[in-house]
C-alpha cells in the first residue's frame, strides 16, 4: 500500500495552486475527487494554451494526474446534498478560491461538522479569509508583485522581474499540502477536525527568509544583484564562459580555498581583501571582476571538470531541454508517460515527494481525468442508484451528458 491509500479528499481546485498541492497526495495513494463545476466547464486549467484540445491541455494533465474528476452543481440544492453525502465519509474538503469564496459556498468547518465532525477543510486563497485583502483575487504574478519578490530579481537597473516559475503557486501547494495532512492527523488522533486559513500571500512573505529577518532586525535593504549573486556569500553567482553560463558557489571558506587553487590564483586566498566570507563581501567589487576574467577563456566543460574534481558547488546553466535530459533527471525517474487520446504521449514531471528506500521502483501514474470521467462511479459508491444519478443529471446538477 502507498502510506496515503486510506485518504479521502474532497477537492474544489482549479489553475495552478491548489491542483499542484494535492497532485504530490495523490501520487502517494490519497483519493483525490476532484469536483468540477459544470456551468463553467469545470476546471479554466483545461483550457489554457498553447496545448490545449476539447476540454483538455497540457497545462491540466501537469497538475492533475493520480486523480478522479466528478461534475457537480454545489451550489444548487440537489448538489449540496451530493456534495454533504461525500463529505461524509471524506477526510479532507480541499479548495483554492478567492478568500470569502469559502464562506458563501458553505465549505469552512462550521458549515460542515454536523455532517462530519472530524472533516478538515482546508482553504489555500490568495490572502487568507480574514485581513483588509481577502475578498481579492490572489495570482501568482500579483503575490511575486506584492511579496517583494520582484523587487529582488533581475539585473540591478533593470526592470522588476518575476522568477521563471510560478514559485508562490507550487511553494503554496506544499504548504496546503502539508498543512492538510497535518490537520488529518489531529483529526484522527482528537475526533474533531478544523478549518486551515492558508494563503498565497502568506506563503510569499514567509519565503523571504532570511532578507526579512535581516531587515527587520538590523534594517538591511535589499537589492538586486548581478548575475544573480548571492547577498552576501562571495563568489556565488553565474559566470560567463567562453561558450556558455555556469554557476559556482562559495557556501563554504573551504570552496574558496579550493577555487582559487583551480583558477591559477592561489594567491588570493592569503590577500587580506579576501580572507573570509565578510571580506569578500565587503570588497566584491575588486574580486569578481578578476574571475569573471579568468573564467572567460574557458569552455564551461573546461571548466566544470577541474571543479567537479575539487568538489567546489557548481553547474552548468542548463535549458529547460537539457535539464529534462540530465542523466540525474532519469536515473531518478522524475518523467512520467501517460497516453491521451487526443494529445497523444504526454510526459510529465513526477513529484519530488517520496516515501521508501533509496531507488524504489515508483508506482505506475495515471494521467489527469477527463471531465465527470468518474461521476458515475463516485455517485454509486455513495449508494446513489442508476435511477438517482439519471434524476440529478436532468436537474443539472452534474452537467451535460
Amino acid at each position: 500500500m502507498r502510506p496515503l491509500e486510506d485518504v479521502r479528499i474532497i477537492s474544489l481546485e482549479q489553475y495552478g495552486a491548489g491542483p499542484f498541492g494535492s497532485m504530490h497526495l495523490a501520487e502517494l495513494g490519497a483519493q483525490i475527487i476532484k469536483v468540477e463545476d459544470p456551468s463553467v466547464d469545470g476546471d479554466v486549467g483545461r483550457t489554457v494554451p498553447p496545448y490545449a484540445v476539447e476540454g483538455d491541455s497540457l497545462f491540466f494533465q501537469s497538475f492533475n494526474r493520480d486523480k478522479s474528476s466528478i461534475t457537480l452543481d454545489i451550489r444548487s440544492e440537489e448538489g449540496r446534498e451530493v456534495f454533504e453525502d461525500l463529505v461524509r465519509d471524506a477526510d479532507a474538503v480541499y479548495s483554492n478560491l478567492r478568500g470569502d469564496v469559502p464562506e458563501k459556498l458553505r465549505i469552512r468547518y462550521d458549515d460542515l461538522k454536523d455532517i462530519n465532525p472530524r472533516i478538515v477543510c482546508c482553504s489555500l486563497t490568495g490572502f487568507g479569509m480574514t485581513g483588509p485583502r481577502s475578498g481579492e483575487p490572489g495570482y501568482d504574478y500579483v503575490l511575486q508583485a506584492l511579496g517583494g519578490w520582484m523587487s529582488l530579481t533581475g539585473e540591478p537597473g533593470g526592470a522588476p522581474q518575476k522568477t521563471g516559475l510560478s514559485l508562490v503557486d507550487y511553494c503554496g501547494g506544499y504548504v496546503a499540502a502539508i498543512s492538510l495532512l497535518s490537520g488529518i492527523h489531529a483529526a484522527r488522533r482528537d475526533g474533531v477536525g478544523t478549518d486551515c486559513d492558508l494563503s498565497l500571500y502568506d506563503t510569499a512573505i514567509s519565503l523571504l527568509t532570511y532578507p526579512g529577518t535581516w531587515h527587520l532586525t538590523a534594517g538591511y535593504e535589499p537589492a538586486r544583484t548581478r548575475q544573480s549573486a548571492h547577498p552576501s556569500l562571495v563568489p556565488f553567482q553565474a559566470f560567463e564562459a567562453s561558450d556558455g553560463w555556469l554557476v559556482v558557489g562559495c557556501a563554504k571558506e573551504k570552496f574558496w580555498q579550493r577555487l582559487t587553487e583551480v583558477v591559477g590564483r592561489p594567491e588570493l586566498a592569503e590577500d587580506p581583501r579576501f580572507l573570509t566570507f565578510a571580506d569578500r563581501d565587503r570588497n566584491r567589487e575588486e574580486l569578481l571582476p578578476v574571475l569573471e576574467g579568468i573564467l572567460r577563456t574557458r569552455t564551461v566543460d573546461e571548466w566544470l571538470e577541474p571543479l567537479y574534481a575539487a568538489s567546489i558547488p557548481c553547474a552548468p546553466i542548463n535549458d529547460v531541454a537539457a535539464a529534462m535530459t540530465d542523466p540525474h533527471t532519469l536515473q531518478r525517474d522524475l518523467v512520467a508517460s501517460t497516453e491521451h487520446p487526443d494529445l497523444g504521449t504526454v510526459r510529465t514531471l513526477r513529484s519530488a515527494v517520496r516515501v521508501g528506500p533509496p531507488g524504489a521502483d515508483r508506482v505506475p501514474t495515471r494521467g489527469a481525468p477527463p471531465m465527470g470521467a468518474d461521476t458515475g462511479r463516485v455517485l454509486r459508491e455513495l449508494g446513489y442508484d442508476d435511477d438517482k444519478i439519471a434524476s440529478l443529471r436532468r436537474a443539472g446538477v452534474l452537467g451535460k451528458g
